[in-house]
């Protein structure tokens, strides 16, 4: 028994993965097509892929949302773990990245179940507000820009169902929220919006401290 989360060595963490769900071969290749980008650290972990999937089947969930989509490895698991009829709603502003994404896509089969919209975040969540989709999605994930954060959090809130569920990627942010001296000016967005929803009403929120941290909040 533990009062705490273990530290994850790489030995634990090759564990972790031998033992969960395995990864199809298309998660495969384009986790390591990734990881050969310079950017490739914005990639979600496997596990999280892998956690987020039984989120998906565990809430019933058929409409969902994602706010940033860089190479597609989120939404890849997440149209694999939809019903038939499910569908992602996917932001971003990145030909570059997305022209992966949707490569892998169309290979998993699983593009049908996915529309892409490169536009600025609140231009197109303003968008879905004025065209009738509060209240209607049954998952919101957000992990772009940490600017927007804020914002795509609470145009979330307006467009989850009441007990929708919205995740937040990177609200540990490698542990720098916890350091007081560290005033970078992302973290101390992090670190507010942390603060905001742990204090939100309008939420339950549990953080988990997998991959870059992710923060969990069931709308009431």
């Amino acid at each position: 028994m533990s009062a705490r989360t273990l530290t994850m060595t790489d030995q634990l963490h090759q564990y972790l993965l031998s033992v969960s769900a395995p990864m199809t071969e298309p998660m495969q290749r384009l986790r390591e097509e990734t990881a050969e980008m310079t950017s490739g650290g914005m990639q979600i972990s496997a596990e999280q892929g892998q956690f987020m999937k039984v989120l998906i089947k565990l809430i019933g969930a058929k409409k969902c949302l994602e706010i940033g989509v860089f190479t597609g490895y989120s939404s890849l698991c997440v149209a694999q773990a939809l019903p038939e009829e499910g569908h992602i709603y996917a932001l971003d502003v990145s030909e570059e990245f997305t022209s992966v994404a949707r490569r892998y896509w169309e290979e998993a089969g699983v593009a049908h179940k996915i529309t892409l919209t490169l536009a600025p975040g609140t231009e197109t969540l303003e968008k879905l507000l004025s065209e009738g989709h509060a209240g209607t999605f049954d998952f919101v994930f957000i992990d772009a820009d940490k600017h927007g954060y804020d914002s795509y959090y609470e145009a979330g809130l307006k467009l989850a169902r009441p007990g929708g569920l919205i995740g937040i990627d990177n609200t540990l942010w490698s542990g720098r929220v916890a350091d007081p001296d560290d005033q970078d000016e992302q973290t101390r967005i992090i670190r507010l919006l942390n603060a905001k929803i742990h204090e939100d009403a309008r939420v339950d929120a549990a953080v988990v401290p997998i991959g870059d941290g992710l923060t969990l909040c069931v709308k009431k």
